[in-house]
């Protein structure tokens, strides 16, 4: 009768400690007995909480993540796995000995994982009655957390013979290949824990799918982040909006420099390990006996460091040729993020540039643009080598020193990354802070600068620096914040570089002192690698808090990306044919926001050539009809037509080419009066400038001035008298030469002079052109073939001009009001006449 062993021969349960090392009899034992009872307890106490006390979650809130996809696999990965090793073990490893505590292992690893995963689904399908969830459970958690440990605890038996780290075998190699999945696996398993991509967290708004562009549309950039928020999160969907920017799909040769600059920094890597090699050559040639003169290791020693340069690369060879090769990359990159931002902000509605702050517009706009190529040169160019190198040095320590060396460089190393991660997740918040209090100073200073008029009629000069001083204190607290956490990151970083540097260098000195195999050119190699490697190293942190501030730039970019275009063109949108230039609105209603309608049901027509005036108290909607007309937003209901045409159906850009606006209030470019007139046709000859200059009546002021047609107008052509604007704004709009033209209250803003010269331009630009008009001032608009008047949103009067002031209606009333007035101010410019002769008269007597 054949009797299966519990534990391998010689070995019992009770031999823990033998030969430096603990046994795998009673390591899997402990470990998986200890995890199986934990989760079996505390996971059916949960269970019953669950299904006693949860209600089921709305299926529209949960996530469909890819990553909760991944989580589910690798939990069924691990059970997989310890099938796979007992199969193994009985009949390929070790002449098919299979024992009693793999037999225990396996089944209770085949029972806990699957658990796991329908606990799992519990926590994800059901909520319990109390503060909704940020993330799994502490049952969950506690059980991926002690299987990561249990792996971990493995490592303190890289010595011991018994165990598969010496790869001496195939069994061997075999259990470290499952070994190496199996720690992969159940570290997937605890980072993805700590993310819970299968749990909805309302608290969170983007909870939704990373790979959900509505969504995330919707919902990621409407709100504004918690503080706390990680920056790598949707770390997909940021590459995916980056990733047409960063490769150059139309430059053959600029792809071949990326994948030069790439074999570059892989030779890096590879000088990294000799130069280290070589400088222990040259130690031993002149250490050990025989001495040797060897020239040769040196020539080869200093080429090497000629091409590494110095501890970060910094100066080397490779380093330098692949900066150069870089910039042209880096241009178009930042080339192509920049003119899509612009492009994109051009596309959003009237509605939210008047809503916008320019100058804090501008900040993340420069923020941004610059956080991308930071970003690339720190992952591609600095955090990817420095991984690279701790790999490589490594597997270099275990091979040629021995694994005790790999295990502290592997140590430091791990807990010097997580603790740089960690700290830096910590005070990103603080870093958000700083972004916008820096935002809000920008924001300040430039909205001062640009109403200086306004500060300067109010004498509120001491109030605008007072208000900019407190926005520089409110930026300098935040500052001070992010700064000091930085030190504290810097102090734990030190102590954990020096801890592993004295382990690594006692335990080597000892090796080279008791004649352990080392001579004190390995001392050499040891110290100088290790030395080698902790200066990136220390740099690592410097590059990870770069890189999260290089996010936390990019966000507010990232906001300003997904902005929606709340007017865009319909697929399939042809050009607007403009044969006649009729203009009909039809059963037109729109609001400003769904509470209230600003336009009910508006239906008019404007012959082609014909003349249409609106005219109404403020608020009545008569710029919002222009608006509409011009297509700065869609109406609800009813359609606008051009000839037939639906100008939701059409281009955008056709229909806005033929159609001529002079506004009420002209902003012009802080450029040329040359520049600003042939803005209304860009490839305009300068014969049509002075031609459309002299039919808007202001060529020969032009003329007048120093500079001509290249005089300077200053910034939003203040520079400039309002008539000589509005003049200029005509001219503009002659050049244009467009179908349609709309005059909203062109001339309201100037004197009754000013607007008797400019009305004769204006008869000229609209001679044979459908025309709009809206209108303050009834005496501008009595040429008008018809004349609607508007209240509320409503059209409660249409006519001409002598049918509306021969009835008893609103018209007539604003009629009668307007040569009130008009009086009145005739009055008064005859006794203020009157008075400044008597004046006069008095003196010379």
């Amino acid at each position: 009768m054949i009797t299966m062993r519990y534990c391998p021969p010689n070995i019992t349960f009770n031999d823990i400690w033998i030969d430096h090392g603990v046994s795998k009899c009673f390591m899997h034992t402990i470990c998986t007995s200890i995890i199986f009872l934990y989760l079996i307890i505390f996971g059916s106490i949960q269970l019953w909480i669950y299904h006693k006390y949860g209600t089921e979650t709305d299926e529209n809130t949960l996530p469909r993540s890819k990553l909760y996809k991944l989580q589910k696999f690798v939990l069924y990965l691990v059970p997989i796995l310890s099938i796979i090793r007992i199969i193994l073990q009985a009949t390929v490893l070790d002449d098919g000995k299979v024992y009693g505590y793999m037999i225990l292992t396996t089944v209770l690893t085949a029972i806990v994982y699957p658990y796991s995963i329908y606990i799992l689904k519990v926590e994800r399908h059901k909520l319990l009655p109390s503060v909704p969830p940020h993330g799994h459970g502490l049952v969950l958690l506690g059980f991926w957390t002690l299987a990561f440990v249990a792996e971990n605890l493995v490592l303190i038996n890289i010595g011991k013979l018994e165990w598969w780290f010496h790869l001496n075998s195939l069994t061997d190699q075999i259990e470290m290949a499952l070994f190496i999945l199996r720690y992969v696996s159940n570290l997937l398993i605890f980072a993805l824990g700590l993310r819970a991509p299968g749990i909805a967290n309302i608290f969170d708004s983007d909870y939704r799918v990373l790979n959900d562009d509505t969504v995330i549309r919707s919902r990621y950039y409407q709100q504004r982040r918690s503080d706390n928020t990680s920056t790598w999160r949707n770390l997909w969907y940021k590459i995916k909006i980056l990733a047409p920017f960063l490769w150059p799909k139309s430059n053959y040769l600029l792809q071949l420099r990326v994948i030069f600059c790439f074999a570059l920094l892989l030779f890096g890597r590879l000088i990294n390990l000799y130069v280290p090699i070589y400088n222990k050559k040259i130690v031993d040639s002149v250490a050990i006996v025989p001495v040797e003169f060897r020239w040769d290791i040196v020539l080869i020693y200093v080429t090497f460091k000629f091409l590494q340069g110095g501890g970060t690369g910094s100066m080397g060879l490779l380093n330098n040729l692949r900066s150069f090769l870089w910039i042209r990359i880096q241009q178009y990159t930042t080339r192509e993020v920049e003119l899509e931002l612009f492009r994109h902000l051009h596309g959003l509605s009237l509605r939210w540039h008047l809503g916008r702050k320019t100058g804090e517009v501008l900040r993340i706009m420069d923020r941004g643009t610059d956080s991308i190529n930071n970003l690339l040169n720190y992952i591609l160019f600095s955090i990817l080598p420095t991984i690279i190198d701790i790999i490589v040095a490594v597997l270099f320590f275990i091979s040629a020193f021995n694994k005790w060396f790999g295990l502290i460089v592997f140590v430091t190393m791990v807990l010097y990354i997580a603790a740089t991660i960690v700290i830096t997740e910590w005070r990103t918040k603080f870093q958000r802070r700083m972004n916008l209090a820096d935002n809000a100073q920008k924001a300040r200073s430039v909205d001062s600068l640009l109403n200086f008029e306004t500060v300067k009629y109010y004498g509120a000069e001491t109030y605008e620096v007072e208000s900019y001083r407190k926005a520089i204190l409110d930026f300098q607290i935040q500052e001070w914040k992010s700064m000091i956490t930085l030190n504290i990151l810097n102090i734990l970083q030190n102590i954990i570089v020096s801890g592993g540097l004295l382990l690594g260098s006692l335990l080597c000195l000892h090796m080279v002192v008791f004649h352990q195999g080392l001579t004190i050119g390995d001392y050499v190699l040891f110290a100088s690698y290790i030395v080698q490697l902790y200066v990136p190293l220390n740099w690592f942190g410097t590059y990870y808090r770069a890189i999260q501030k290089n996010f936390v730039d990019m966000e507010n970019m990232f906001e300003l990306l997904r902005e929606e275009q709340e007017v865009i063109d319909a697929p399939g949108a042809e050009l607007l044919d403009v044969k006649c230039g009729q203009v009909e609105f039809s059963n037109v209603s729109f609001g400003y926001s769904s509470e209230k309608f600003v336009l009910k049901n508006i239906s008019f027509i404007v012959p082609s050539g014909k003349t249409m005036a609106l005219v109404g108290p403020s608020g009545a909607g008569k710029s919002t009809i222009i608006r509409l007309l011009f297509r700065f937003y869609d109406v609800e209901q009813g359609a606008i037509l051009i000839d037939g045409q639906n100008v939701k159906t059409v281009k955008q850009e056709s229909l806005r080419s033929n159609i001529g606006v002079v506004p009420q209030d002209t902003v012009l470019f802080n450029n040329t009066i040359r520049y600003n007139i042939q803005y209304g046709r860009i490839d305009a000859p300068e014969a049509d400038i002075i031609a459309a200059a002299k039919h808007a009546d202001i060529h020969e002021r032009i003329l007048t001035f120093p500079n001509g047609y290249e005089t300077q107008v200053g910034e939003r052509g203040l520079r400039l008298s309002g008539g000589e604007k509005q003049r200029v704004a005509i001219a503009r709009t002659i050049l244009k030469a467009p179908k349609i033209v709309l005059l909203d209250e062109a001339t309201s803003a100037l004197d009754t002079q000013a607007e008797r010269n400019i009305q004769a331009a204006l008869s000229r630009v609209c001679a044979g052109r459908t025309t709009i008009i809206v209108a303050h001032r009834l005496s501008t608009i009595i040429h008008a073939d018809e004349i609607l008047v508007l209240k509320d949103g409503e059209i409660i009067e249409r006519g001409k001009h002598e049918e509306l002031i021969s009835h008893s209606t609103t018209y007539h009333a604003m009629w009668q009001a307007q040569l009130q007035n008009n009086q009145k101010n005739s009055e008064n410019e005859k006794n203020s006449v009157h008075e400044s002769d008597s004046t006069i008269s008095n003196k010379d007597e």
